[in-house]
């Protein structure tokens, strides 16, 4: 069964965002990944310089079922930092084959932002904007 869980959106400042989250739930950050640590034969586009150091992701649990989750937008492109729409919804899925039944209904009426495709850190892992202009982020693991 898919877990769904809250994708935040920050404009340079995420990691300072999550440590005071941290300080107000407690626990650890599962991940925390800057945007250098990327591998570059992995992606297709390059960061702009000043942004080496700004969150590509984090993770941090906040309960045993629910975790809140990060990055830095880059604002290039269409991926823009709004006030307001700085969120998506992550879905967690048991199988690529949920995850892929998913995104293709989610995508219907919609615009692909990345494709499914494993990714290197692990995951099977991509984003659409739905006919309502909601970012949902689906994943689940590579293997």
């Amino acid at each position: 069964m898919a877990i769904s869980n809250i994708y935040l959106h920050f404009s340079g400042n995420c990691e300072e965002a999550f440590e005071f989250y941290k300080s107000v739930f407690g626990g650890e950050f599962s991940y925390i990944g800057k945007y250098k640590d990327m591998p570059q034969e992995s992606i297709d586009w390059a960061y702009p310089d000043g942004t080496e150091n700004f969150v590509m992701h984090v993770g941090l649990p906040i309960s045993k079922e629910t975790m809140i989750m990060g990055c830095d937008v880059l604002d290039q492109g269409d991926d823009k930092f709004i006030i307001g729409n700085n969120f998506s919804i992550s879905i967690s899925a048991d199988s690529k084959a949920e995850a892929d039944e998913l995104f293709g209904k989610l995508a219907v009426g919609g615009k692909i932002i990345l494709p499914m495709k494993d990714q290197f850190w692990g995951d099977y892992f991509g984003s659409i904007m739905d006919k309502f202009g909601i970012v949902w982020i689906l994943m689940c693991p590579s293997n």
